[in-house]
């Protein structure tokens, strides 16, 4: 006799929400619960999504890849902690409830600071589980216990700890830059808060006379107005920001323009005189090889008028509005009515040489979908000289392994050349800096960037801090590698001595089937909730899974989880003939077999179709744990398929129903739920609990 439920198809819905539940109640998420002596750790800290998120395709992806690895290490006899969180998500926190506020016609203003931050933290209350539970719906086994905010009190007490040591060793300042500015959130953002646009534009060449006489001397009337030999062309996409030119930049090794270095040209409508430069950073093959320095509007351009010695003018406000530095051409007016103005006006004097049709990328802001305006801007920044030297010298040496290997020169790279970090925005969500004075709030990676220790008590020597770091793995998306792991990596070495983490694993991006990214917004999007609803988190776990065979990128294709859901039931149908042949004795400790499924049976006894089959066992687990150890988790499902599918149910069973050995069958069948169990945990679990009513698979021993 079978159980009952075998006699039907393999339905989740019945049995996944039923297994999670039995998983929390045993404790096992916890090291701290789990069975047996266990003298090898193995922690990893989520990446912690933010409070306002919702389960997207990539949080499948990277929480399931980590799910395999912890339930195998579980299973392994490691004494696990998986250490999950949310993040408070600065920009995107405030801008979900000032959303939810003005359905109701109300500014955050109008409530001001006090009673706003009330309504994040009540916001914060409704929401923080939203996204934790959806994790829980794909199988995600961390311990909750341990779940951190990166808000808590004592992440708070960690972050003005760090912020108060970095202010000591004067590696922090308060200075001038061009940065990324939002004009509807009214704050600075990070690189990873914008995304580009490719839009269609002009390309403006406007004439730019050449100074006549020497700079002491004062322009005279219409002097603007020279031959063609007598000036220099420029060619921009924004003519509006010329307002603001200090200088016309050419490259050193553009012999077009090496007699013109050292002189000057007239700025157009604003009528002075600005010098004409050489600097390396300027692309020859971009117009005509002459640009125009707007050191306030223009990140490159700041850089080149500190190489430079530049004046740097502010023409634009934090709100978008031309400044008194304009001119009266365009003071008072939004930047794109400035533009008109400027053409108009260019035309008139005879400045304007052509107008081209130019497609570009646009930076928007990722939050309120604005458009961002580069602007300069007093804010607080962190040296990153030293730090960046901290974070090179642990990749060289190995105390953290990035892979793919690939991205260990990207990462280098990008911090060789890496600026002083802005870390003060003009938020009220957030840790407030902390001195005396000031409103502005900290960037959300500067707490991000003591995750890995600070969520184990940091700084107060905790027994977790002891017992779990540095960690074992983190895994992250290629475009936070230089925002987020390299700021783990030399925050844990600034005060912890020692990088967070042995290993960085950057996981695939997943795009739609058109080869773009996935967007929600835009519509490109794929809801994974509807796909459990649909497959079953097992199907969807192993279709992502399944689609990852290296690539950096995976186009996302739903028959993957089609085929999972076939899998799962070719699972389940196999496991009803394995019962049946047990001719109802298959409580597992009262078989054959010891807790370990060791094989107790003579040589002679086996069948060729038994030899075969259990070399290809011990074959197929060698090689699961061999690629599970490299990441590679794609390649060690397409094994499991191939060699359960193929090799033990359509070959083995078949030949077995002529000759049936009861033991063999059922060795290489509890094995194969083992090895699947990390990849499939919900099925797994349940088809466990036919043969073996006393413990879960979750902590059995893992085949060897």
């Amino acid at each position: 006799m079978i159980p009952k439920e075998l006699n039907s198809a393999y339905d989740p819905k019945k049995t996944e929400n039923k297994i999670y539940k039995l998983w929390e109640k045993s404790g096992y998420f916890s090291p701290d619960k789990l069975p047996g002596k266990r003298t090898k750790k193995f922690s990893v800290m989520m990446a912690p999504p933010n409070i306002t998120g919702s389960l997207h395709m990539g949080h499948v992806l990277e929480n399931t890849e980590v799910d395999i690895l912890v339930r195998m290490k579980r299973m392994r006899g490691f004494k696990t902690l998986w250490l999950p969180g949310i993040d408070h998500a600065g920009i995107a926190g405030q801008n979900a409830v000032e959303k939810e506020l003005r359905k109701q016609g109300i500014r955050r203003h109008d409530l001001g600071r006090e009673k706003f931050l009330e309504k994040m933290w009540e916001w914060k209350s409704k929401y923080e589980h939203v996204i934790l539970d959806q994790l829980k719906k794909i199988g995600v086994s961390s311990d909750w216990s341990r779940t951190r905010f990166t808000m808590d009190p004592n992440i708070n007490t960690a972050i003005q700890k760090a912020f108060i040591h970095y202010y000591k060793k004067d590696w922090i300042y308060r200075g001038e830059r061009v940065i990324n500015w939002c004009q509807r959130c009214g704050t600075g953002i990070s690189d990873l808060e914008m995304e580009y646009k490719e839009e269609k534009g002009k390309l403006y060449h406007i004439k730019y006379p050449l100074a006549l006489r020497p700079a002491s001397q004062k322009l005279q009337r219409g002097e603007q107005a020279q031959g063609d030999n007598d000036i220099i062309i420029v060619a921009t996409t924004r003519p509006e920001t010329m307002l603001g030119d200090t200088a016309v930049a050419v490259n050193p090794k553009d012999s077009r323009y090496k007699n013109l270095v050292g002189k000057e040209a007239v700025l157009p409508i604003q009528n002075r005189k600005i010098p004409i430069i050489a600097d390396i950073s300027i692309d020859m093959k971009f117009g005509t090889g002459a640009v125009k320095v707007t050191p306030a509007h223009d990140v490159t351009d700041f850089e080149i008028s500190q190489r430079h010695n530049l004046p740097k003018v502010q023409i634009i406000n934090e709100r978008g509005i031309m400044t008194a530095e304009a001119g009266k051409i365009c003071e008072g007016f939004k930047a794109g009515e400035c533009r008109e103005k400027v053409i108009e006006k260019l035309g008139e004097l005879g400045l304007l040489q052509k107008i081209e049709d130019y497609t570009h990328n646009v930076a928007y802001c990722e939050r309120c979908s604005a458009k961002i305006e580069p602007r300069l801007s007093k804010q607080w920044f962190l040296k990153m000289s030293e730090l960046a030297k901290l974070a090179i010298g642990a990749i060289k040496n190995k105390e953290t392994i990035i892979i793919p290997k690939k991205w260990e020169r990207v990462l280098i790279d990008r911090l060789k050349n890496e600026r002083d970090w802005n870390i003060s925005r003009q938020l009220w969500w957030g840790h407030k800096i902390p001195i005396e004075g000031e409103n502005d709030v900290l960037d959300t990676w500067f707490s991000s960037a003591l995750w890995p220790f600070a969520t184990l008590g940091w700084p107060k020597k905790t027994k977790d801090l002891k017992n779990y770091y540095p960690t074992d793995f983190i895994t992250s998306a290629r475009d936070i590698l230089n925002i987020w792991i390299a700021k783990m990596i030399f925050s844990g070495k600034e005060f912890m001595g020692r990088s967070p983490f042995k290993i960085a694993y950057i996981h695939a991006t997943i795009l739609n089937k058109e080869g773009k990214r996935m967007s929600k917004s835009l519509g490109t999007g794929v809801d994974p909730l509807e796909l459990i609803e649909k497959y079953g988190a097992d199907a969807v776990r192993f279709g992502i899974i399944y689609q990852n065979l290296g690539n950096q990128d995976i186009r996302f294709n739903e028959n993957a989880m089609i085929t999972g859901k076939k899998f799962a039931n070719k699972i389940w149908n196999a496991t009803r003939f394995v019962l049946m042949a047990q001719n109802g004795k298959f409580e597992i400790r009262n078989s054959k077999f010891e807790k370990n499924s060791k094989l107790k049976i003579k040589n002679s006894k086996l069948t060729e179709a038994d030899k075969k089959i259990l070399n290809g066992l011990k074959k197929t687990t060698a090689e699961v744990n061999n690629l599970i150890e490299k990441y590679e988790f794609g390649k060690a499902l397409h094994l499991l398929y191939d060699f359960f599918w193929h090799e033990y149910a359509d070959v083995y069973i078949e030949a077995v129903k002529k000759q049936l050995n009861r033991e063999v069958i059922l060795k290489v069948h509890i094995d194969l739920l083992k090895l699947l169990h990390p990849f499939m945990p919900f099925i797994t679990e349940e088809l466990w609990g036919m043969f073996d009513k006393k413990g879960l698979l979750i902590i059995e021993k893992w085949p060897n």
